[in-house]
């Protein structure tokens, strides 16, 4: 494991794999035991003493049944692991997501419910035709909000559990916000406090030849003076779109939801006949752009108990259409208007194309030339045409509209992933981001490595796990007493293929030197999201 300080380099080539295959696909497996707070040591170095809180983290912990392997791991059972600082020291706790799907085949012994991804019930398709129910697998990012530690899966309901000993209490409909079977995003945004009070920004999207979006944003703490409790709703608002809909992620900033349509189409007919996951239906159009939803955001007294500052002249516009550039986006760095500029900046994560596994191909097989890999982009919209459209078109403001200049730049073009900003950064400019890249400097591979870029110079810090650790997202914890952006902590979980078991590793976020190592007594598969609770 090393680090190294690089600079852009927009001429290098790509260079070889520095990796091995085996070692990459031995973190599929099932995790087998649920282990209730065992107390760590660092296997080096020192747990640092101000770190004080929670990493919460998500993922398929179950990927084959009754000898049947899952056809891609998104389709595996959630499994969160809690590991718990304090004073130097660290505890972990784990344990399954008991959804109505994972009690079932539990007991049942092999799958009993199609995935979302491809992998099917035994019988091939005429036993899988027509069984259009989701299984809620609650596999996708968990978060703390008052009370209560969610665990999400964007298609569904979230899945309510205890943040202490991750029992799980059931389904939430979150005191009525939800109807039975809402969607609700597995990739909520945190506001750090544009408007009062920290807030948590998500929605949920019902999908379909017109797409609508609902955007809630809920109280994440107290506030016992304006007679708002933590996890109450605040603020809501509903939005239909032309087009089908296809969004994991999106961007806030102190006036904007910010959605980005991908150029997709669903088929949903070999699906219906059970040929294929629902998600396997999703094709790009090729030589289509997407579209970005440039949403207000609701005012802060659009509910009783809203408390906050007024979003000056976007507060009472409607949403407004932009063409977004050509290219697949699962997930988005993070969104500011720049004062300078007067611009609206969206960073986010661009692939080519979807990026997909066919019904024929193993995923521990494959080629990971034959994908594309995610280059870091930042758009800019110039928001005084944005102001011009929404004034000449109050009533075709849902048209996307080629008057509102677009510029791209490329930050990135490393391989990368899971990306993130100093938390307290959400939807303000941010100097650094941290997150996963790829060994080499071009071509796709597996996330081996975390990359600290300055957003400003382009200069780059490059820690690695090559050539046997592989890792998945990143997590900033700022420094209690941070007196700069890039004071505090980046959590990182690794795979380790020299001892087939998981590690995590904590570094410093400003120069990503090793603190300490924690060898962890579990084998978890590649995660997906993560989050951190202070204490």
């Amino acid at each position: 494991m090393s680090v190294t300080s690089v600079s852009p380099a927009p001429g290098s080539t790509a260079g070889a794999p520095g990796y091995d295959r085996a070692d990459w696909a031995s973190a599929f497996r099932n995790v087998g035991v649920e282990l209730e707070a065992v107390e760590l040591t660092a296997t080096r170095g020192a747990i640092p003493a101000e770190l004080a809180g929670t990493l919460y983290r998500n993922g398929p912990g179950r990927l084959e049944r009754g000898g049947q392997w899952v056809h891609h791991p998104f389709d595996g059972d959630g499994m969160i692991m809690a590991l718990g600082f304090g004073a130097g020291a660290v505890s972990l706790r784990n344990r399954f997501v008991r959804t109505e799907g994972w009690l079932a085949e539990e007991k049942a012994g092999k799958y009993v419910y199609r995935g979302v991804f491809g992998t099917q019930k035994p019988g091939g398709a005429v036993a899988n035709a027509f069984d259009l129910r989701l299984k809620n697998i609650a596999n996708t990012h968990v978060v703390r909000l008052g009370d209560q530690l969610l665990a999400l899966w964007e298609a569904a309901e979230p899945h309510a559990l205890d943040p202490h000993t991750l029992e799980t209490h059931g389904i939430t409909l979150l005191d009525g916000v939800l109807k039975k079977g809402e969607a609700f995003s597995a990739h909520p945004r945190f506001d750090p406090g544009h408007h009062g009070p920290e807030r948590m920004v998500t929605f949920g999207v019902k999908a379909g030849p017109t797409s609508t979006v609902r955007v809630m944003e809920f109280a994440a703490a107290e506030d016992a003076a304006r007679g708002v409790r933590a996890g109450q709703l605040v603020a809501e608002q509903r939005h239909s779109f032309k087009g089908f809909a296809f969004l994991h992620d999106f961007a806030i900033t102190p006036n904007w939801a910010v959605f980005l349509q991908n150029a997709v189409a669903f088929n949903p007919l070999p699906f219906v006949l059970g040929q294929k996951g629902a998600a396997q239906c999703l094709a790009s159009k090729p030589g289509e752009a997407g579209q970005f939803w440039l949403v207000p955001r609701p005012g802060a007294g659009a509910a009783a108990g809203a408390g906050g500052a007024g979003r000056g002249s976007a507060a009472a516009a409607k949403p407004v259409l932009v063409e977004a550039p050509e290219g697949f986006v699962f997930h988005h760095l993070n969104a500011f208007e720049d004062p300078q500029s007067g611009e609206l900046v969206i960073d986010s994560i661009y692939y080519d194309d979807f990026p997909s596994i066919g019904p024929d191909t193993d995923y521990r097989e494959i080629d990971f030339e034959t994908i594309p890999a995610g280059r870091l982009q930042r758009c800019r919209i110039d928001l005084a045409t944005v102001a011009a459209h929404q004034k000449a078109n109050q009533k075709a403001n849902q048209q996307a509209n080629e008057k509102v200049k677009v510029t791209v730049e490329v930050l990135e073009e490393r391989c990368c992933e899971f990306g993130m900003v100093n938390p307290n950064q959400q939807g303000l400019p941010a100097r650094y981001a941290w997150m996963a890249v790829a060994g080499r400097e071009r071509g796709n591979d597996p996330l081996q490595a975390i990359e600290k870029l300055d957003l400003v110079s382009g200069e780059r810090r490059v820690w690695s796990a090559a050539p046997r650790g592989f890792v998945s997202e990143p997590v900033m914890v700022p420094h209690p007493a941070a007196s700069s952006e890039d004071q505090g902590w980046v959590l990182v979980p690794v795979w380790n293929g020299a001892r087939c078991g998981s590690d995590l590793v904590i570094l410093d976020a400003a120069d990503l030197s090793e603190c300490a190592v924690i060898e962890l007594p579990l084998a978890i598969p590649y995660g997906l999201h993560g989050s951190w609770a202070a204490s």
